[in-house]
């Protein structure tokens, strides 16, 4: 387990990834579920085919310290808590280095197998990795809707061009959806998500990535 996780970082810093747990694990749902065959929707593109507003929108709205970290936001984390033991809900403080873990290798399952297994990829990620490559997988391989998964198959899906041609407002939609794209849906965007999307833009603007 151990070596072998080393090797598949490694080799995943130099080529694309051809699918991952998500993708797998929307499969078996299908199959649990009895439905009918449904594909991926997904394709690869290298960080120079994806435009710069894409990363801008994700940083602001999931990870706004994520280059200044590595790979977990200790003072996020504190706040979380903090805000927990007031009496609030307890709330995610997951960078995307950690998402890319999560989602890349592992099941959505919380326990505490699968976040000590999460702590150790993060880590291999950000031992092995750069930053640009992390944010290029995590663009990547996020979901964004039912069995759409990259920013270029929802680009396609949801605006019609390439992830190239994204404008600031799309690609601050598509980063709005990211807390749970099945809920909020880019081609029928609900108040919140205008809301959202908004805000991710005004934090672009104000974080100048």
């Amino acid at each position: 387990m151990l070596v072998s996780s080393i090797i598949a970082v490694v080799a995943l810093r130099y080529v694309p990834a051809p699918t991952s747990a998500f993708m797998l694990k929307a499969h078996i749902d299908d199959l649990i579920a009895a439905r009918p065959y449904q594909p991926i929707q997904y394709h690869w593109v290298s960080r120079n085919q994806i435009s710069g507003q894409v990363f801008a929108a994700v940083i602001a709205a999931e990870d706004q310290r994520f280059y200044r970290h590595f790979g977990f936001d200790v003072d996020a984390i504190y706040k979380a808590y903090r805000q927990y033991q007031r009496g609030g809900k307890l709330r995610g403080a997951s960078t995307i280095s950690q998402q890319v873990a999560k989602n890349l290798f592992l099941s959505p399952a919380k326990n505490y197998a699968r976040k000590v297994l999460e702590i150790w990829f993060t880590f291999l990620i950000e031992s092995i990795w750069n930053k640009d490559r992390i944010l290029e997988m995590y663009v990547n391989i996020a979901e964004f809707g039912d069995h759409i998964f990259g920013i270029e198959a929802a680009s396609r899906h949801y605006f019609g061009v390439p992830a190239k041609q994204l404008s600031a407002g799309q690609a601050a939609l598509l980063a709005a959806t990211l807390p749970n794209p099945i809920l909020l849906n880019a081609a029928k965007p609900s108040a919140y998500l205008v809301g959202r999307r908004d805000w991710i833009r005004r934090q672009m603007q104000n974080l100048q990535y």
